[in-house]
């Protein structure tokens, strides 16, 4: 083989891109948050179905903490949604667009979570 034949086909040879350190720093932080608010959504959630096996076993209308549960959560995912592609915001990187979505998704749902997880015993 010609060992001109790579470049005439190709262009000539470059390194494979690597993310830089301040980029992995980034996705590991936004991983992180998401993984706090995801627990803490968790966490949520199993309250609220347990509070609604209990509920409806003691025969009580259960259909309007249901409903205002899942349109809260229906309407946080919407707007983090939204602001995640914002033109002004989907100029970012993906990493940065993640932390900035996760830094406005983490305090209400871990807050939240704590205040039941210490009420609840």
């Amino acid at each position: 083989m010609n060992p001109k034949t790579y470049a005439t086909l190709y262009g000539p040879w470059q390194p494979a891109h690597t993310p830089h350190r301040r980029q992995t720093a980034l996705a590991v932080l936004a991983g992180v948050l998401w993984a706090l608010t995801l627990m803490s959504l968790a966490w949520l959630a199993f309250l609220v179905s347990m509070t609604t096996v209990w509920g409806v076993a003691a025969g009580m209308p259960v259909g309007g903490l249901l409903l205002r549960y899942v349109l809260i959560v229906a309407g946080s995912a919407a707007a983090l949604t939204a602001l995640a592609f914002a033109p002004g915001i989907r100029q970012l990187t993906t990493e940065s667009r993640l932390l900035l979505a996760g830094a406005l998704a983490f305090p209400a749902p871990t807050i939240l979570a704590i205040t039941t997880w210490i009420q609840t015993g």
